[in-house]
């Protein structure tokens, strides 16, 4: 698909959950999120939209159309700015991967067969919600489905480079999905059965890409690039 295409079903999409669920009242929540994602998407380029959304899941997404949503409850569960920045990392790692696309390419060959814009744009249909989820965003507003195996990993990788290249820590990425493992309570699937790789393979996979992240952390911190975002 086009990536006009694609960028507006993200719009879309993000319109919808804009007026579906509730955004956070906290000023110090939405200026410690806006603070990450200026200085991740600074290293993008284009504007961004971000929304902290009031849920207690341990979520954050990105859509084709710059656009970022994050959940109070994955605030609450991290650390500092160097943890947040590596999921904000990770999400947009998709958008800038087209991952969104590919899935909505999949999905629309395979059982779609209609526009599919106009079905995110009734996202409480069958077929809306089928558009939607291919966009990374669930059936029910705020719960994400995964992407592949293969895309979480990609994403990892581009999401880890660019937080260190925005000036955080990289080596926090580590110590964010030990706490999220903590968080699942053993919760998650074998890995075999989900799309999501465990995490503990995510973290090796992550802990052997930390020299090359740590050489664009070195960089950032050589030019002064060191946020200082405080929840």
């Amino acid at each position: 698909m086009s990536d006009s295409e694609v960028n507006q079903m993200g719009l879309q999409a993000f319109d919808n959950l804009k007026k579906e669920k509730p955004q956070s009242k906290s000023a110090q929540y939405t200026q410690f999120v806006n603070c990450i994602a200026e200085a991740i998407t600074y290293e993008t380029g284009g504007s961004w939209e971000v929304v902290v959304f009031d849920d207690n899941s341990l979520n954050a997404f990105a859509l084709p159309g710059n656009k970022i949503g994050v959940h109070t409850g994955l605030i609450e569960l991290v650390d500092n700015q160097h943890q947040l920045a590596a999921v904000i990392g990770h999400e947009v790692g998709h958008v800038l991967a087209r991952h969104s696309n590919e899935r909505m390419s999949q999905k629309t060959a395979l059982d779609l067969g209609v526009s599919t814009i106009s079905a995110v744009s009734s996202p409480t249909t069958a077929l809306g919600q089928s558009a939607v989820s291919a966009l990374g965003i669930g059936a029910q507003y705020g719960v994400i489905l995964p992407f592949s195996r293969t895309h979480e990993s990609e994403a990892d990788i581009i999401g880890l480079d660019l937080m260190a290249k925005a000036g955080f820590d990289p080596r926090q990425s580590i110590n964010l999905w030990q706490k999220m493992a903590q968080a699942s309570k053993g919760a998650q699937p074998a890995e075999f059965m989900s799309t999501h790789p465990s995490h503990d393979t995510r973290i090796k996979e992550l802990s052997a890409h930390i020299p090359t992240a740590m050489q664009y952390y070195q960089q950032a911190q050589s030019i002064s690039k060191t946020p200082r975002c405080s929840k």
